[in-house]
């Protein structure tokens, strides 16, 4: 059966030991730009709230800040998205579709979160968003150190999200009021889960500003800037004198916002559901200067790139609810076995990989629940275009979810309808 809304329990830990006891969610997302047409409509809204609790959705979350840094909700603060590509359908802005969503989810007894694409202002492969049409806020933007020199990241068309420097003050300044505005208009909202709080990847931030606010961590002057972080032989990276400082550093940036954000929106609305969403390769997240562990778990014993002090910045104790992205089609770690290719991949970034147990579902929410220690409920997450002409492997994907986790994340409702998978959703979702 499927289990019912608001159950507490505490499920194993992957080493046996019992946690904390969380809620059980499963959770559906409703991205921004890829509904948008769909959710300018109030029936619309109704058939699929209903069709998501009749499945056994628990909560569901609304995306209404998207990457281009725009809004869905009437923000004093931020633009608000009125249309989305090609389509001729124009907002009808006379009512408020999250303050709709909440009413209508709430009658269904379903939970209601609002997520945000927290550094990031800008789509570019169209040249839309706050960066494009702000002057003043295009210099947030990141800086990225490439092979091929220092290039802003609105001029790295392979990139579609306009991501900005985590460590400007004023970044942070702007995304806190958004937040705020956010939480305070909107006081029946159960849950608020940030998205893209991250460094773009390893090659950003490299601007001056970031040279300056690294140094006031450090204590001294970086003499050769960038070179001292890391530098480029034959378009390969090579690690610098300061290079794990950096990494050190960066991950404090985004620990110190967490806290921040966290510390803010419980002082408007105390009973606020605090959820973070990320990828689930820990392995591999320092890429993006994100430590999502708990303080308790030192990385510097297992990995070769964390410093003594990396654990200090880890930031799961901070968060009430925590998703993440465990988007590979292997479902058990026996499949990665099966595999003819090799094991090896190449990030975006540069970095290599080693596909390890976590390279699939199972093993990476054993790892996640590994690293993370029991402080905050873990749900994992599919994406699932991943698994088109496969239903039968979303099905399995989704129980493993759910066995090995908190319970489940679904990105994104779009594909369900598309694929009409609503069938396999319950399938996946029943005990």
């Amino acid at each position: 059966m499927i289990l019912a809304l608001g159950v507490l329990f505490s499920r194993c830990t992957p080493d046996g030991s019992q946690g904390k006891e969380f809620e059980d969610r499963n959770i559906l997302w409703f991205d921004a730009t890829a509904n948008f047409d769909r959710f300018c409509d109030k029936d619309s809204i109704l058939f699929y709230l209903q069709k998501s609790k009749d499945v056994g959705i628990t909560d569901v979350v609304i995306d209404v800040k998207p990457i281009t840094g725009e809004v869905l909700y009437p923000s004093k603060i931020a633009p608000v998205m009125t249309s989305w590509g090609k389509s001729n359908v124009v907002k009808d802005t006379t009512w408020d579709m999250l303050a709709f969503f909440i009413e209508e989810g709430h009658k269904l007894g379903l939970k209601v979160h609002a997520s945000t694409n927290v550094f990031v202002a800008g789509h570019n492969f169209f040249d839309r968003g706050v960066v494009y049409a702000d002057s003043l806020k295009a210099k947030w933007q990141t800086l990225s150190y490439l092979p091929q020199g220092l290039t802003p990241i609105s001029a790295q068309k392979n990139k579609y999200s306009t991501m900005l420097n985590p460590a400007l003050p004023e970044v942070q300044g702007y995304q806190l009021s958004i937040l705020k505005e956010l939480v305070a208009m909107y006081p029946k909202l159960d849950g608020i889960i940030l998205d893209r709080v991250r460094f773009d990847d390893l090659n950003a931030d490299f601007s001056l500003a970031s040279k300056e606010i690294f140094e006031s961590y450090i204590g001294k002057t970086v003499e050769n800037y960038p070179n001292d972080i890391f530098y480029f032989e034959e378009a390969k990276r090579k690690e610098g004198p300061l290079y794990k400082d950096w990494l050190e550093w960066r991950a404090k940036v985004i620990h110190d916002f967490v806290y921040t954000a966290r510390q803010e929106l419980k002082s408007i609305n105390p009973d606020i559901v605090f959820g973070d969403y990320t990828g689930s390769w820990y392995p591999l997240y320092f890429d993006v200067g994100v430590n999502f562990a708990s303080k308790e778990y030192d990385p510097d014993k297992e990995f070769d790139w964390a410093t003594p002090k990396y654990k200090d910045y880890g930031y799961a104790e901070a968060l009430d609810l925590f998703t993440t992205g465990n988007y590979y089609f292997e479902v058990e770690k026996s499949e990665l076995l099966a595999q003819a290719d090799t094991t090896e991949k190449t990030l975006e970034s540069g970095l290599v990989v080693k596909k390890e147990d976590w390279y699939t579902v199972e093993g990476a929410a054993e790892l996640v629940n590994r690293v993370t220690m029991g402080k905050t409920p873990v749900y994992a997450g599919l994406y699932v275009e991943q698994y088109k002409d496969q239903p039968e492997q979303f099905v399995k994907a989704l129980q493993m979810c759910r066995k090995k986790s908190q319970g489940s994340m679904i990105f994104d409702i779009v594909h369900i309808i598309n694929y009409g998978w609503w069938d396999q959703v319950k399938a996946g979702l029943e005990d």
